[in-house]
């Protein structure tokens, strides 16, 4: 009668250890992240409330141009994150802007993104992790300026300074401007942003505001984004333009995180599919 719970006793560090040492999942068929239905495949983080969300930041919302959509409503500040770690995927993911706004950027850009790689714990980009963010390299979402990078240190338990990861780009001379035919540079800590290749050099951080060449489509309107993850290497697409590559990334895997962040945002297909051989 004694061997049973003995038995279960000796298996469970076994079972926890083999938890704890799960490594990332690199996709061998599409990966829906967004199942149409619920947020099952996330949990939510915001910088007030932790994995809480009171105000239904995050939501499954029925209809938006005819199909169920994920629901950033801004009002809060952090993301939906995925619940595994993944690695070596072709990210696909349709989004557009709602009319909602919300201070302190209620008449500046709309503004979002989608944190690649997340390293650590939830909010670690701040010492207390209060944090909205996690260290990771992010694909920023915001007008005028879809498919910009920004690398996003964060801290450990214990340290005093953040860890940045570190990757390479090739710039415009004189500029952060993504240019195939520029010069190979890399950027980190102190030198964290990478512009996407067609941004306004007039960029304002108004609401609403569209540069001449912009890839993004009017507020309202469905966009896609692509962003092919393999090793170090980080390609973002946007609508089918190449927008955005980088090399030599010093992280190559993580949770990913949607952001909340001061403007309404849906969502209708987060998908992470295999990459070709």
């Amino acid at each position: 009668m004694k061997l049973i719970p003995l038995l279960a006793l000796l298996a469970l560090p076994l079972t926890i250890a083999s938890a704890e040492t799960a490594g990332p999942i690199a996709p061998r068929q599409t990966i829906a992240l967004f199942n149409g239905k619920d947020l099952s495949n996330f949990y939510t983080w915001d910088a007030k409330h932790g994995r809480s969300d009171p105000d239904r930041v995050f939501t499954v919302v029925d209809q938006i141009d005819g199909a169920p959509a994920i629901r950033m409503s801004g009002q809060q500040y952090g993301g939906i994150i995925t619940r595994e770690r993944y690695t070596n995927y072709r990210l696909v993911a349709e989004f557009r802007w709602g009319s909602v706004t919300w201070e302190p950027r209620k008449d500046r850009a709309r503004d979002s993104g989608i944190l690649l790689h997340c390293q650590g714990e939830e909010g670690n980009a701040k010492p207390d992790f209060k944090s909205p963010w996690m260290r990771s390299v992010e694909y920023q979402i915001i007008e005028g300026a879809t498919g910009d990078v920004i690398i996003v240190g964060g801290y450990d338990r214990g340290s005093t300074e953040p860890v940045f990861p570190t990757l390479k780009s090739k710039v415009a001379p004189g500029t952060r401007l993504w240019d195939p035919a520029g010069k190979l540079e890399e950027f980190g800590r102190g030198k964290n942003r990478v512009d996407c290749r067609y941004k306004d050099p007039q960029w304002k951080d108004v609401l609403g505001f569209r540069g001449p060449r912009d890839v993004e489509k009017p507020v309202g309107e469905w966009n896609r984004i692509e962003v092919i993850c393999d090793g170090g290497s980080l390609i973002y697409f946007l609508n089918g333009e190449k927008v955005v590559e980088l090399q030599d990334c010093s992280v190559t895997e993580g949770k990913l995180l949607f952001q909340s962040e001061g403007a309404e945002l849906f969502f209708r297909k987060i998908e992470l599919h295999p990459l070709k051989k």
